[in-house]
């Protein structure tokens, strides 16, 4: 006889996932999580299985993974020898980009520190109000997008 998984309102799937309800609602618009059964008072009902993937979800989330790659991971099924060369592709597609994000936010360190360097603390002009003023008029100026015709 196989034992019924409690069933848990989004209350307290938010609170045992650590997922906010916006969230969970959101993730189940885009497919992460299945739309869930409703009671009779048509309240969302959770069960331990779909905590559990919650929780999944936020923890490759809280490694920058985007929705598309969760996604993919989720499907995948954990036995497949497959799918575990899938899931390791995924992972280095991934990798990839983390690299390429590390990288931008080195530069961004080095551009900060470089404004920071100019500011000594001393005098009544701030040096580094004015060298973001001519980084900004240094900047070129996207070309307008045509506008999109309407059709009737």
């Amino acid at each position: 006889m196989s034992q019924q998984s409690p069933q848990y309102r989004i209350g307290d799937a938010a609170r045992l996932s650590g997922i906010p309800a916006a969230s969970i609602r959101y993730y189940e618009k885009e497919g992460l999580l299945p739309e869930q059964a409703r009671g009779g008072n048509l309240y969302r009902l959770y069960s331990d299985e779909e905590i559990h993937r919650l929780r999944f979800v936020r923890l490759c989330r809280a490694m920058d993974m985007s929705l598309g790659e969760v996604r993919t991971l989720l499907a995948l099924d954990a036995g497949s020898e497959s799918d575990a060369h899938a899931a390791c592709a995924t992972l280095d597609e991934h990798l990839v980009h983390v690299r390429t994000r590390l990288a931008e936010l080195q530069t961004l360190e080095h551009e900060l520190l470089s404004l920071r360097g100019r500011c000594d603390g001393t005098g009544g002009h701030c040096q580094v109000i004015d060298a973001l003023h001519e980084r900004a008029d240094a900047e070129p100026v996207p070309a307008p997008q045509p506008a999109h015709k309407r059709h009737v």
